[in-house]
């Protein structure tokens, strides 16, 4: 009796366990590009939370000292990651947010964010007078890797947002939103979209950006302001280290 009665309990702790799961469900990963280059980073995972996992998940959104890595292997996902890294430079302003749990019957959904920023996402090239080229930089991408090369991973959706007054030159692939024929047409386009699936591998994006005069009287003086500034402190050093020596031959010829 005692035999099956342990037995008995192993197959439901079994069963308790095999309904106790988290799921990442959808991926969104968005893009914020920056004149300078840089980019504001917003990735969004939606998470289905069965009923025996509830718990857990509020126990560990409560607990101060998990990383990144614990939050990985507690959903037993590969897609809590940054997926827009540069290879020669680390991210900041990084943080990340288990949102609440919203119940739906008996299980819950909830978002996990990660927020943060990344370097050298474009290069920049003046082509004219206040006028400047941007080239995506494709090396930043950190999505999921084929045959083929890197692909957007089922149930996710890239987008990319472009700096206000954006010229569009050159774009492939044409994004599922806007939906359009050709590239013409996307000229004035600053939100992009790419749906679950899209290979990634020759990935390649264009556009050009006037700089205002307002801007460019700004940047300057504000280079002037440096130089001036780097120019004082010069001349600043030599009149300190000048003081010094006669101080210090001063003194030596007095002790004679």
């Amino acid at each position: 009796m005692k035999s099956l009665l342990i037995v008995a309990l192993g197959i439901m702790m079994l069963a308790l366990n095999l309904n106790a799961y988290m799921n990442v469900t959808y991926l969104n990963t968005t893009v914020i590009l920056n004149q300078n280059s840089s980019a504001h980073v917003v990735e969004v995972l939606n998470l289905y939370i069965s009923n025996s996992s509830i718990g857990q998940y509020t126990d560990d959104r409560a607990a101060i000292n998990l990383t990144l890595s614990d939050w990985q292997a507690a959903l037993n996902t590969n897609l809590l990651v940054e997926h827009i890294l540069n290879p020669t430079s680390s991210i900041y302003k990084f943080t990340f947010f288990p949102g609440p749990i919203k119940n739906i019957g008996t299980s819950g959904i909830a978002q996990l964010e990660l927020n943060y920023y990344v370097r050298n996402v474009t290069t920049i090239n003046e082509t004219g007078p206040r006028i400047f080229r941007y080239t995506f930089n494709q090396s930043v991408f950190n999505f999921q890797h084929t045959a083929s090369g890197q692909a957007l991973p089922q149930n996710s959706q890239l987008n990319i947002i472009l700096p206000q007054g954006a010229k569009i030159i050159s774009l492939y692939p044409l994004p599922d939103y806007p939906q359009i024929s050709f590239v013409g047409n996307l000229t004035d386009a600053t939100f992009l979209s790419w749906h679950s699936g899209e290979p990634l591998a020759k990935f390649s994006l264009q556009f050009l950006l006037r700089q205002s005069l307002e801007s460019e009287v700004i940047s300057y003086f504000t280079g002037l302001y440096r130089w001036i500034l780097s120019s004082v402190l010069e001349v600043l050093f030599i009149l300190i280290l000048i003081v010094l020596v006669y101080v210090g031959i001063n003194n030596y010829l007095n002790k004679m």
